[in-house]
């Protein structure tokens, strides 16, 4: 927990150290896709309003006109989850399989959380960056923070997410989605390790305004105030930035006290980052 470059309370528990990898789950696709997509958007190669029909010649009718900015608020009428497994026959085949699959609801309707559109979209950012996912956001995002700890495919001490039935034993260093492990670990919707300083690192440039501790801007600030306009209004559940959950919606996990500036984001395995712009105030929670 901290203000602006301030760490007020940095604390371990159990066998964890400051060191210990963590399964980030749905962080992921802040950490990853998410920010690779502000650093494309800042340098022209992608607008929010491109559709799904500019990348894929082939989509179908009722998804070739899902924009960008449907995709990242989750309003691009994907389900939330299918297993890729069952309608893909290998990872290449990820794309077609979802954009096959019955929608959920028309596009632009409330925002309904979705893996699905976030692997789409990362399939896109891979098509834009013609090199895959993992690299890209080693190259955009966690080389240029110093994120020295974080990536795909982990190396070094894991903390364990959970007991998996499969295997008789518990998941340690494999992701534990079972899309991003169809996937083969690298997904735009999981399969991010991250440890408690480098998730810092990254949650303190959101809360600064995009600038890292040297004072660089990582982020420009036309950018950062565009990824957290509030895109869902009239949202019944959750108010939605690009990428971001808002406060102050009916469903949000931050509270009734931080500004209508503040965001962060959940993950499945007891991951989540928490930020104030207005405030300077973040918080991370490794868990397991």
């Amino acid at each position: 927990v901290g203000i602006g470059n301030t760490v007020y309370l940095k604390k371990t528990y159990g066998e964890c150290s400051e060191n210990t990898l963590f399964d980030m789950a749905s962080v992921s696709k802040i950490l990853g896709p998410t920010m690779l997509a502000f650093r494309f958007l800042e340098e022209g190669r992608l607008r929010l309003y491109d559709c799904v029909g500019d990348f894929f010649a082939d989509a179908p009718g009722d998804k070739k006109d899902i924009t960008i900015l449907q995709l990242m608020t989750h309003t691009g009428g994907f389900p939330a989850h299918f297993l890729l497994s069952e309608y893909a026959a290998t990872p290449e085949d990820a794309a077609r399989a979802i954009l096959e699959y019955p929608l959920a609801q028309a596009p632009g309707a409330d925002p309904i959380y979705s893996c699905m559109g976030y692997i789409l979209l990362g399939k896109i950012l891979e098509k834009i960056g013609n090199a895959p996912l993992d690299r890209l956001v080693q190259e955009y995002v966690f080389t240029p923070l110093g994120m020295t700890h974080t990536g795909y495919h982990p190396s070094g001490d894991c903390a364990p997410t959970e007991y998996d039935e499969a295997t008789g034993g518990l998941l340690q260093g494999i992701v534990h989605d079972e899309n991003a492990r169809f996937l083969e670990g690298i997904s735009a919707n999981a399969g991010v390790f991250s440890d408690l300083n480098d998730m810092i690192t990254f949650t303190k440039m959101l809360a600064c305004g995009g600038k890292t501790d040297s004072g660089t801007a990582y982020l420009s600030p036309a950018m950062l105030s565009a990824a957290l306009i509030n895109r869902t209004p009239n949202s019944r559940g959750e108010f939605r930035g690009l990428g971001f959950n808002l406060a102050h919606s009916p469903r949000n996990f931050l509270g009734d006290l931080m500004s209508k500036q503040a965001c962060g984001h959940t993950g499945f395995t007891g991951t989540s980052i928490a930020l104030d712009p207005d405030t300077g105030l973040w918080m991370v929670l490794l868990t397991n």
